[in-house]
């Protein structure tokens, strides 16, 4: 069997139920290949999906189009490639406690972010705050990726960029009400997140495998659309954090994002030129990449192995 290694962006979440459900089931044995699914765990979030990827340490890795741009716009890097929308719509927010001081999002301006520290991600924030009449100036925080969530709800962080089918319901579960700013809503065309990326070697000597991969991942996806409560058992079993131990959580949270997955053909994967377009036009824009430098953004992505 060919070998594909999957590396998580995150611990196992609803945003990756598919490939867990086409792992048990049995989608990716029928087909001929083995997957194995890599949780950022393993070394503490010291490792990026996308360097595993470029290290070909892995096949494929879960990330933000972000990726792809900078990967396609530093020099010495290989073009890391997106193959597959993971999500149809962007299920993100900016998010405050609605109890608390920033009530706009230009309230931000002064107080404290808590970021990734992904490239585009403060610049994405400063430009929403500005939209809303603000200076676009915050004090940023990084801290562990695990305990961003945790440092918004104790006070030390006045705002952050979370899932809303994911920290929003732990949020509404825990009677925590929160403020939600969405990038739409500021005229910002955000990408596709989380995306599937792979090293343009990978995609070449790895076709046929890859394509398998990912029409067995779309079935994993539409298990999960159609028997939502099944899907949850199987993603309950992939770790040990506490929410997996919560079924009736994870349901909900399923239920949430279980439209994302798909577009309005029920096609999972397919990504739409415009959408990377109108992304990387506003990043130029922005001058955050120079126009020369990634003249064509077509580049970044493909429905080839769909």
């Amino acid at each position: 069997m060919e070998l594909i290694r999957l590396a998580l962006d995150w611990t196992p979440n609803t945003n990756h139920t598919g490939f867990f459900v086409a792992q048990a089931k049995g989608f990716y044995d029928e087909i001929g290949i083995k997957v194995e699914i890599r949780s950022p765990e393993l070394d503490n979030y010291s490792k990026t999906p996308a360097k595993l990827v470029e290290k070909k340490s892995v096949e494929l890795g879960i990330a933000p189009s972000e990726s792809v741009i900078s990967y396609q716009t530093l020099k010495n890097k290989p073009n890391l490639t997106a193959i597959a929308a993971i999500l149809q719509k962007d299920a993100s927010a900016i998010v405050s406690l609605a109890e608390g001081s920033i009530q706009n999002i230009k309230d931000l301006d002064q107080q404290t972010y808590a970021s990734y520290n992904a490239r585009f991600e403060d610049h994405i924030v400063e430009a929403m705050i500005r939209k809303d009449g603000g200076k676009g100036e915050f004090n940023k925080s990084t801290p562990d990726k695990l305990g961003i969530w945790d440092t918004l709800l104790e006070g030390n962080a006045d705002a952050t960029w979370v899932f809303m089918p994911w920290e929003g319901i732990l949020a509404k579960n825990n009677g925590i009400k929160l403020n939600e700013f969405q990038l739409d809503e500021y005229n910002i065309p955000y990408g596709y997140s989380p995306i599937l990326i792979a090293h343009p070697e990978t995609l070449n000597e790895k076709e046929e495998p890859i394509s398998k991969f990912l029409k067995a991942s779309a079935k994993g996806f539409h298990f999960t659309q159609n028997y939502p409560e099944d899907a949850v058992k199987i993603l309950a079993a992939s770790g040990e954090q506490e929410e997996l131990k919560d079924e009736e959580f994870l349901l909900e949270s399923q239920k949430a994002i279980n439209p994302y997955y798909t577009d309005e053909n029920d096609d999972w994967g397919l990504m739409q030129d415009s959408r990377w377009k109108d992304f990387v036009d506003w990043i130029k824009s922005e001058k955050l990449i120079d126009k020369e430098t990634l003249s064509n953004h077509k580049s970044l992505y493909t429905n080839k192995y769909l």
